[in-house]
């Protein structure tokens, strides 16, 4: 009989289905219509899952709560926390969660991750930019009113840094740290990479950062789930990118004149 699962955690809901194991309850957060849900990642059900029986409660230290952690342990329920800060973090979890679940070695998906990292590795770009190269010094609003973006400590910056983006606000000593448009202005970002989540950037909000750089509409699950999506993400992220560099390639810099995409 294969374990009883809960996820509270939209990614590995995302990877458990993808390695063939389905839960028996996810948060309303998961995008899965069709699996029972049992609240969200600050506030589920406990009462509800404990009914469940499960055998496992898979949780996020960033996304989930001690409080809920607590209170399953006090139920009798078993849970396991996963704790992801950087793509490096991936690898180790999803070995975590496959063998908890019993899921056939994900080594293909594994395979990917060190792909990504060597890829990384060898070819990380710096932060000089000339005409017509891909960008490489970004923004990534999280939230607005205020305006909120994402520290160096997070897997988002993380998996920037992956496809050679340096996350302008990486040296912020908060998580998430609070910033003002002024204080964007001033880091002189190359690219605006404004996701679909946790608010939902789109194209209305592009006029907002018209003096501060291009903008970029980026799926904000590539940017901020991780599992077996992330070596694709990664590969999504940069060809939105190389794209944005196609689009502005032929046109004059500030004083100068326009450079011919790369042949």
């Amino acid at each position: 009989m294969p374990p009883r699962v809960v996820s509270l955690v939209p990614s590995v809901t995302e990877t458990l289905l993808a390695w063939g194991v389905t839960p028996v309850a996810c948060t309303r957060f998961c995008e899965q219509p069709d699996l029972p849900h049992v609240g969200g990642t600050k506030d589920p059900d406990v009462a509800a899952i404990v009914d469940l029986e499960p055998d496992l409660v898979v949780m996020c230290v960033e996304e989930n709560r001690r409080e809920d952690a607590d209170a399953l342990a006090e139920a009798g329920v078993v849970t396991a926390a996963v704790s992801i800060d950087a793509v490096d973090d991936v690898a180790p979890a999803l070995r975590m969660l496959a063998a908890l679940t019993g899921a056939d070695h994900p080594a293909a998906d594994l395979d990917a991750l060190e792909a990504l990292r060597d890829t990384a590795a060898s070819g990380r770009a710096g932060t000089d930019r000339a005409a017509g190269e891909a960008p490489r010094r970004a923004f990534v609003p999280i939230w607005k009113r205020p305006w909120m973006t994402l520290s160096g400590a997070t897997y988002g910056s993380s998996l920037l840094a992956t496809i050679g983006v340096e996350n302008v606000f990486a040296d912020a000593t908060t998580r998430y740290p609070t910033v003002t448009l002024d204080e964007v202005r001033a880091r002189r970002p190359d690219v605006v990479l404004a996701p679909s989540e946790p608010y939902p950037f789109a194209e209305r909000h592009v006029p907002l950062f018209a003096d501060v750089a291009p903008v970029v509409l980026v799926d904000g699950q590539d940017l901020f789930w991780w599992g077996v999506r992330t070596p694709a993400a990664a590969g999504r992220l940069r060809a939105q990118l190389a794209e944005l560099r196609s689009s502005t390639a032929t046109r004059p810099p500030p004083g100068g004149r326009a450079t011919p995409p790369d042949r």
